[in-house]
Protein backbone atom coordinates (compact mmCIF):
# COMPACT_ATOMS: atom_id res chain seq x y z
CA UNK A 1 0.00 0.00 0.00
CA UNK A 2 1.35 3.59 -0.98
CA UNK A 3 2.57 5.01 2.48
CA UNK A 4 0.62 8.40 2.23
CA UNK A 5 -2.68 5.92 1.57
CA UNK A 6 -1.59 3.93 5.10
CA UNK A 7 -1.72 6.74 7.01
CA UNK A 8 -4.61 8.43 5.47
CA UNK A 9 -6.32 4.93 6.28
CA UNK A 10 -5.55 5.15 10.05
CA UNK A 11 -5.71 8.69 11.18
CA UNK A 12 -8.72 8.22 12.73
CA UNK A 13 -8.40 5.09 14.68
CA UNK A 14 -4.31 6.86 15.69
CA UNK A 15 -5.85 10.28 16.80
CA UNK A 16 -7.91 7.70 19.39
CA UNK A 17 -5.10 5.77 20.52
CA UNK A 18 -3.56 6.25 23.77
CA UNK A 19 0.15 6.95 23.95
CA UNK A 20 1.46 3.81 25.43
CA UNK A 21 3.95 4.59 27.42
CA UNK A 22 3.07 8.20 28.66
CA UNK A 23 6.03 8.14 31.51
CA UNK A 24 8.57 7.86 28.41
CA UNK A 25 6.87 10.88 26.34
CA UNK A 26 6.32 13.26 28.68
CA UNK A 27 9.80 12.78 29.81
CA UNK A 28 11.07 12.95 26.20
CA UNK A 29 8.54 16.24 26.47
CA UNK A 30 10.39 17.69 29.35
CA UNK A 31 13.66 17.41 27.94
CA UNK A 32 12.86 19.44 24.74
CA UNK A 33 11.03 22.33 26.19
CA UNK A 34 14.04 22.84 28.05
CA UNK A 35 15.68 23.47 24.46
CA UNK A 36 13.13 25.88 23.42
CA UNK A 37 12.96 29.43 23.28
CA UNK A 38 9.98 31.56 22.83
CA UNK A 39 11.71 33.37 19.32
CA UNK A 40 11.82 30.00 17.47
CA UNK A 41 10.77 28.92 14.71
CA UNK A 42 9.85 25.22 14.40
CA UNK A 43 9.51 22.53 11.70
CA UNK A 44 8.07 19.43 13.40
CA UNK A 45 8.38 16.76 10.34
CA UNK A 46 6.09 13.31 10.50
CA UNK A 47 3.70 15.53 13.20
CA UNK A 48 0.95 13.05 13.00
CA UNK A 49 -2.19 14.59 14.60
CA UNK A 50 -0.63 17.42 15.80
CA UNK A 51 -0.62 16.31 19.71
CA UNK A 52 2.95 17.28 19.96
CA UNK A 53 3.73 20.26 18.33
CA UNK A 54 0.07 21.68 20.15
CA UNK A 55 2.02 20.71 23.35
CA UNK A 56 5.15 22.96 22.38
CA UNK A 57 3.69 25.26 20.67
CA UNK A 58 3.18 27.93 24.11
CA UNK A 59 6.94 27.54 24.16
CA UNK A 60 8.03 28.61 20.77
CA UNK A 61 6.70 31.05 18.08
CA UNK A 62 5.49 29.51 15.10
CA UNK A 63 5.55 25.69 14.52
CA UNK A 64 5.09 24.62 11.04
CA UNK A 65 3.82 21.10 11.53
CA UNK A 66 4.00 18.75 8.65
CA UNK A 67 2.54 15.40 7.51
CA UNK A 68 2.53 13.20 4.42
CA UNK A 69 -1.08 11.98 5.28
CA UNK A 70 -3.36 14.28 4.57
CA UNK A 71 -5.90 12.91 7.09
CA UNK A 72 -3.66 13.42 9.64
CA UNK A 73 -3.02 16.95 8.86
CA UNK A 74 -6.51 17.70 8.92
CA UNK A 75 -7.07 15.97 12.54
CA UNK A 76 -4.50 18.35 13.27
CA UNK A 77 -6.07 21.78 11.77
CA UNK A 78 -9.55 20.35 14.23
CA UNK A 79 -7.56 20.05 16.84
CA UNK A 80 -5.43 23.51 17.09
CA UNK A 81 -8.86 25.01 16.35
CA UNK A 82 -10.40 23.00 19.12
CA UNK A 83 -8.12 24.10 21.42
CA UNK A 84 -7.65 27.88 19.84
CA UNK A 85 -3.73 27.77 19.49
CA UNK A 86 -2.99 29.90 16.26
CA UNK A 87 1.07 29.60 15.88
CA UNK A 88 0.88 25.78 14.24
CA UNK A 89 0.14 25.79 10.99
CA UNK A 90 -0.49 22.34 9.30
CA UNK A 91 1.09 21.23 6.17
CA UNK A 92 0.79 18.27 4.38
CA UNK A 93 4.56 17.70 2.41
CA UNK A 94 6.93 14.92 2.51
CA UNK A 95 10.66 14.73 3.68
CA UNK A 96 11.59 14.54 0.68
CA UNK A 97 10.12 18.52 -0.31
CA UNK A 98 11.81 20.49 2.09
CA UNK A 99 13.63 22.71 -0.87
CA UNK A 100 11.30 26.06 0.47
CA UNK A 101 13.45 25.63 4.51
CA UNK A 102 16.27 26.31 3.44
CA UNK A 103 18.39 27.82 6.70
CA UNK A 104 15.10 29.02 7.93
CA UNK A 105 14.33 26.77 11.12
CA UNK A 106 15.64 27.53 14.50
CA UNK A 107 14.99 23.79 15.31
CA UNK A 108 13.74 21.07 13.29
CA UNK A 109 12.18 17.99 14.98
CA UNK A 110 11.33 14.61 14.33
CA UNK A 111 9.41 12.07 16.82
CA UNK A 112 9.05 8.77 15.42
CA UNK A 113 9.84 9.26 11.83
CA UNK A 114 12.99 7.83 11.08
CA UNK A 115 12.08 3.97 11.09
CA UNK A 116 9.33 4.55 8.79
CA UNK A 117 11.29 6.32 5.89
CA UNK A 118 13.18 3.97 3.27
CA UNK A 119 16.28 6.44 2.91
CA UNK A 120 16.99 7.95 6.74
CA UNK A 121 20.19 8.29 5.78
CA UNK A 122 19.05 10.72 2.89
CA UNK A 123 15.57 12.30 4.68
CA UNK A 124 18.27 13.50 7.83
CA UNK A 125 20.58 15.05 4.92
CA UNK A 126 18.06 16.40 3.82
CA UNK A 127 16.63 18.08 6.66
CA UNK A 128 19.67 19.39 7.95
CA UNK A 129 19.63 22.18 5.22
CA UNK A 130 16.63 23.43 6.64
CA UNK A 131 18.49 24.14 10.33
CA UNK A 132 19.98 27.04 10.83
CA UNK A 133 23.62 27.28 11.63
CA UNK A 134 24.14 26.41 15.56
CA UNK A 135 20.17 25.53 14.75
CA UNK A 136 18.95 22.54 17.05
CA UNK A 137 17.88 19.12 15.91
CA UNK A 138 15.44 17.18 18.05
CA UNK A 139 14.30 13.77 17.39
CA UNK A 140 13.51 10.01 19.06
CA UNK A 141 13.38 7.33 17.01
CA UNK A 142 12.82 3.50 17.86
CA UNK A 143 16.02 1.98 17.20
CA UNK A 144 14.89 -2.46 16.59
CA UNK A 145 18.07 -3.49 14.60
CA UNK A 146 18.28 -5.93 18.07
CA UNK A 147 15.01 -7.28 18.40
CA UNK A 148 15.13 -7.80 14.17
CA UNK A 149 14.60 -11.33 14.41
CA UNK A 150 11.65 -10.95 16.41
CA UNK A 151 9.96 -7.44 14.82
CA UNK A 152 10.64 -8.01 10.92
CA UNK A 153 8.82 -11.47 10.64
CA UNK A 154 5.92 -10.44 12.53
CA UNK A 155 5.81 -6.93 10.63
CA UNK A 156 6.35 -8.90 7.04
CA UNK A 157 3.12 -10.34 8.01
CA UNK A 158 1.61 -7.81 9.17
CA UNK A 159 2.12 -5.44 5.67
CA UNK A 160 0.70 -8.57 3.78
CA UNK A 161 -2.24 -8.17 4.74
CA UNK A 162 -2.16 -3.81 4.73
CA UNK A 163 -1.57 -3.55 8.51
CA UNK A 164 1.86 -1.98 8.81
CA UNK A 165 3.59 0.38 7.27
CA UNK A 166 7.12 -0.06 6.01
CA UNK A 167 9.32 0.05 9.50
CA UNK A 168 13.34 -0.31 9.29
CA UNK A 169 15.59 -1.93 11.43
CA UNK A 170 18.09 0.85 12.83
CA UNK A 171 20.42 0.63 15.36
CA UNK A 172 21.25 3.29 17.78
CA UNK A 173 24.99 3.41 16.47
CA UNK A 174 23.41 3.90 12.73
CA UNK A 175 21.19 6.58 13.50
CA UNK A 176 23.94 8.60 15.55
CA UNK A 177 26.46 8.64 12.57
CA UNK A 178 24.05 9.59 10.13
CA UNK A 179 23.25 12.59 12.30
CA UNK A 180 26.50 13.00 13.01
CA UNK A 181 27.43 12.62 9.28
CA UNK A 182 25.08 15.35 8.74
CA UNK A 183 27.03 17.81 10.09
CA UNK A 184 25.66 17.83 13.49
CA UNK A 185 27.14 17.84 16.85
CA UNK A 186 25.36 15.64 19.50
CA UNK A 187 24.33 17.38 22.73
CA UNK A 188 22.31 14.97 24.38
CA UNK A 189 21.10 11.47 23.78
CA UNK A 190 19.53 9.02 25.89
CA UNK A 191 17.09 5.79 25.35
CA UNK A 192 13.82 6.00 26.77
CA UNK A 193 12.29 3.36 26.75
CA UNK A 194 15.34 1.20 27.14
CA UNK A 195 14.43 -2.24 25.20
CA UNK A 196 13.90 -2.16 22.58
CA UNK A 197 15.97 1.89 22.75
CA UNK A 198 13.46 4.58 21.43
CA UNK A 199 16.62 6.85 21.13
CA UNK A 200 16.77 10.29 21.39
CA UNK A 201 18.52 12.90 20.27
CA UNK A 202 19.28 16.56 20.67
CA UNK A 203 21.80 17.61 18.54
CA UNK A 204 23.31 21.36 16.85
CA UNK A 205 23.92 22.46 13.18
CA UNK A 206 27.67 23.15 12.99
Amino acid sequence: MDKAKFWDKVAAKYAKSPIKNMAAYEYTLERTKSYLKKTDHVLELGCGTGSTALLLAKHVKHIIATDLSRNMIEIGKEKAAAQKISNVEFVQVEVAALEKGRDAFDVVMAFNLFHLVQSPKAAISELAACVKKDGLFISKTPCLAGKAWLFAPMIKVMQLFGKAPYVGMLSVAELDNMITDAGFEILEKGDSPNAPPSHYIVARKM
